[in-house]
């Protein structure tokens, strides 16, 4: 029997970045908050000091920060025809262990979607017509606006200092930035980090083409920034690990260096570590939540109650935590019936490797976001008429790292090991580069997840099953934006240049993003969403999933952080200056 503990206002599933950001936003209006992790604490200058941070072996081939399969994994097919397996290592996505969660390890790539991706469903068809779309395709219009939610954009980008060059200020098209971006209402906090050569050599490219490159948006700093909260960020040293790793330099945004140092003051908040919910608790109208139940590692039960709880765990897992719990009626492919399961996207990416002629482009000086990005062939940015497909993505060139383990380029033809393949990868290391796309992933009737019939975790409960591939829309866009990809490679002069077409079908043992969406999707109709334009379950008033993108109702072209990072603050105002006034459904 679970052993009962004080009650306490708020219990937070999950310590990453909108789990710190909320516990901060209502600890400060004076409520008792309780935040449970399931993997252990971590903290930048004990986990992540200089000496340590850059074991490319450590974090970048073993993995040690994120997620083991024998602390929560999925099984997985491509299809409902398939016998769905378990996975038995990530690779395809990594999701986070510990505190700050996936938000330690991201590059740092920051994001605001388009102002067209909120109101996705309504703008194609009114442009293209209702029949430009797929029969099985579920996208949905978001239940807000870009517009909504510029001001918590704005905060989030505060919070985490990021380093970019606006490109639509107030409504006013500024050089040298997006022109494509929905208006902001301030200039980023810090200045667009310094370019790699590359990246200098496919903007020079792109422009001969008459495109409009731009600094990427970074989250890893180009100068020291004190954010609103009074912590102190520094600047970047380019060392090249950042996705994988924790930053030692505190100059990569993530809950341990934006959020929780003035979390931790507060004596209204706790967190207990190493210690997995396994259950949301409902009063006998299943209407309610009374708390959670969660197990620490020896295996003993807890009943923590409270008064709000607050799902704030990786996208996957809060998907699975309201199936186990019984929250929403499960989604039906076959019937279309059901929200919670319902519209999981991915992403879709490709890229292009280059060997220059005569070109020192030193790729090791690098940061998880050093990149120059062209927009155009993003969302709706241009016409689909006749090309066979909808949405779009981002292409550019990343210098992100060239660290020695994993780096090893060589031209076409080269031996697999030896000594001609040693003196090629020597002969190459400074003058190869990659360029990227990154596309979108829209939502399908046979793209969901559930529960697992046969495969059970170490607790007993079923594993959650991933059913997902790529359809043909997809492919025909990712290969768009590849083919876009080699003509300003070709423009580059290399010595070289092969494409990598994205192929289908989608496989797990292949690494291309975390970036996981959808199953407890926001709208305005409880009849295809779990939870509405507050990220409040419409089943269980007293339930959130404050911005996690498991609320996305499909995946854009952009990585999802900065609106992950959005929708916690919208979340937040919500339950303060409303929820908490009056408790109840918010409509």
């Amino acid at each position: 029997m679970a052993r009962k503990l004080p009650a306490k206002d708020v219990v937070i599933v999950g310590l990453g970045w909108t789990g710190s950001i909320l516990a901060y936003e209502l600890c400060k209006q004076g409520l008792d908050v309780v935040a449970i992790e399931r993997g252990p604490w971590r903290d930048t200058a004990t986990d992540f000091p200089p000496a340590l941070a850059q074991d490319e072996l450590r974090y970048g081939v073993r993995l040690d920060l994120f997620l083991r399969p024998q602390q929560e994994t999925l099984t997985f097919r491509n299809n409902a025809s398939q016998t769905a397996l378990p996975i038995r290592r990530f690779i395809g996505f990594l999701p986070g262990n510990g505190v700050g969660g996936a938000g330690v390890h991201w590059n740092g790539q920051h994001w605001r979607f388009l102002p067209s991706d909120f109101n996705l469903r309504s703008h194609l068809e009114q442009r293209y017509g209702k029949s430009m779309l797929p029969d099985d395709m579920t996208i949905q219009d978001w239940p807000l606006s870009y517009d909504e939610l510029e001001p918590y954009y704005d905060r989030f980008e505060k919070l985490c200092g990021t380093s970019g060059k606006a490109g639509n200020l107030r409504g006013q098209i500024q050089d040298g930035g997006n022109p494509f971006e929905g208006w902001r209402s301030s200039e980023y906090p810090t200045p667009p980090t310094k370019q790699g050569y590359a990246n200098i050599l496919f903007a020079e490219a792109a422009k001969k083409l008459g495109l409009k490159p731009f600094p990427q948006p970074a989250s890893n700093l180009s100068q020291a920034y004190t954010n609103p909260l009074g912590v102190t960020l520094g600047q970047c040293t380019y060392c090249g690990f950042c996705e994988r790793f924790g930053c030692g330099n505190y100059s990569k945004s993530s809950a341990q260096t934006c959020v929780l140092p003035a979390l931790m003051r507060f004596p209204n908040f706790s967190v207990q570590t190493e210690s997995e919910v396994i259950k949301v608790n409902l009063d006998s109208t299943g209407k309610l939540a009374t708390g959670v139940t969660y197990v620490d590692t020896s295996g003993e039960e807890y009943e923590q109650p409270a008064n709000l709880v607050l799902l704030c765990a990786f996208s996957l897992f809060n998907v699975r935590m309201m199936l186990l719990s019984g929250i929403g009626k499960p989604y039906d492919p076959q019937t279309g019936q059901g929200v919670v399961g319902r519209n999981y996207a991915y992403q879709i990416t490709s890229g292009v490797s280059l060997i220059m002629k005569d070109k020192t482009l030193n790729p090791f000086m690098a940061s998880g976001a050093n990149g120059m990005i062209v927009d155009e062939y993003d969302g709706d940015n241009f016409d689909h008429s006749g090309l066979g497909f909808v949405g779009g993505g981002y292409i550019g060139a990343h210098q992100t790292n060239a660290r020695p383990i994993l780096t090893h380029p060589v031209p076409k033809g080269t031996p697999k090991w030896g000594a001609q393949w040693k003196k090629a990868v020597a002969e190459s290391y400074q003058n190869a580069t990659n360029l990227a796309t990154h596309g979108s992933s829209y939502s399908y009737k046979d793209c969901y997840l559930d529960l697992d019939p046969t495969y059970k975790d170490a607790l007993g409960r079923p594993l959650m099953r991933l059913t997902f591939d790529f359809h043909e829309n997809e492919l025909k866009m990712s290969a768009y934006l590849t083919d876009r990809l080699v003509e300003i490679g070709k423009a580059m002069n290399p010595a070289e240049i092969t494409p990598g077409y994205r192929k289908g079908p989608y496989t797990v043992t292949t690494y291309q993003t975390t970036h996981n969406t959808g199953g407890t999707v926001m709208g305005n109709d409880p009849a295809t969403s779990v939870v509405n334009r507050y990220c409040q379950s419409w089943d269980v008033h007293n339930v959130f999933v404050p911005g996690g993108a498991s609320v996305f109702p499909q995946n854009h072209g952009y990585n999802p952080t900065g609106t992950v990072g959005a929708l916690a603050y919208w979340a937040a105002d919500a339950i303060k200056n409303r929820y908490l006034k009056n408790p109840g459904p918010l409509g």
